[in-house]
């Protein structure tokens, strides 16, 4: 077995160093929310990258956002996408949105972002009411761990066969697999019960014959399903 190579020093800024094509506005996007002390919810640039590249090569024009914070991944996906695009962007925050849609109109894509906020759930009960069942090439989930089954059970509605979901946060800082992470990390507010439904959806999406799937240990961890 080959030797996991994220465990050597220095690979992950050689990764940065030969793949990253970050722009001004992303890195200030980035900076700013720094200064939130919530800041650990944003998601690196490698993956908003990779983000950006799997809506190009599945052609996504219609995507879903559960989890918006301060807008860096909705804006990496809304700017890979044309300009007759269309994101659902689910949050409850106004503040950290509000952020959000100063870079999302600095960008240019703010037209193609449908802000809601509102519980993620009743926003997408509403969607599939609305008859959008199937309409959604791309599904990014990354906001309450603890609603995280019932996200990727509407997901699953939403996202035409072929169609593809993110999961973020599938390994959440080691602690699927040893709890004590969590003492050691300013991640005390996450009770056991929360990481167990971490746990219990890995081991689902895993069995689920309604999908494909492949789990990346890329960032915090990031699960990539196909819908059959």
């Amino acid at each position: 077995m080959k030797k996991d190579l994220s465990l050597v020093e220095g690979i992950h800024d050689y990764v940065l160093r030969n793949s990253l094509r970050d722009s001004e506005l992303l890195q200030r996007l980035r900076d700013e929310t720094l200064q939130d002390r919530q800041s650990i919810m944003q998601v690196p640039p490698e993956q908003g990258q990779l983000l950006a590249l799997l809506v190009k090569l599945i052609g996504a024009k219609r995507t879903v956002e559960i989890g918006v914070y301060t807008g860096y991944s909705t804006l990496c996906v809304a700017l890979a996408m044309p300009e007759d695009s269309y994101t659902l962007a689910c949050d409850v925050e106004e503040s950290w949105t509000g952020i959000a849609k100063r870079y999302w109109t600095e960008a240019g894509v703010a037209h193609k972002i449908d802000l809601r906020l509102a519980p993620a759930a009743a926003t997408l009960n509403a969607a599939l009411a609305a008859g959008e069942a199937e309409s959604y090439d791309f599904v990014f989930i990354d906001a309450d761990k603890s609603s995280y089954d019932t996200y990727y059970e509407l997901a699953l509605r939403l996202v035409r066969p072929g169609g593809l979901i993110a999961i973020d946060n599938v390994l959440f800082f080691g602690a699927v697999v040893n709890s004590n992470v969590l003492e050691t990390r300013t991640l005390q507010r996450i009770g056991e019960a929360t990481l167990q439904v971490l746990r219990d959806l890995n081991n689902k999406i895993r069995d689920d014959q309604r999908v494909d799937l492949s789990m990346l240990q890329i960032a915090d961890g990031l699960t990539l399903v196909r819908k059959r």
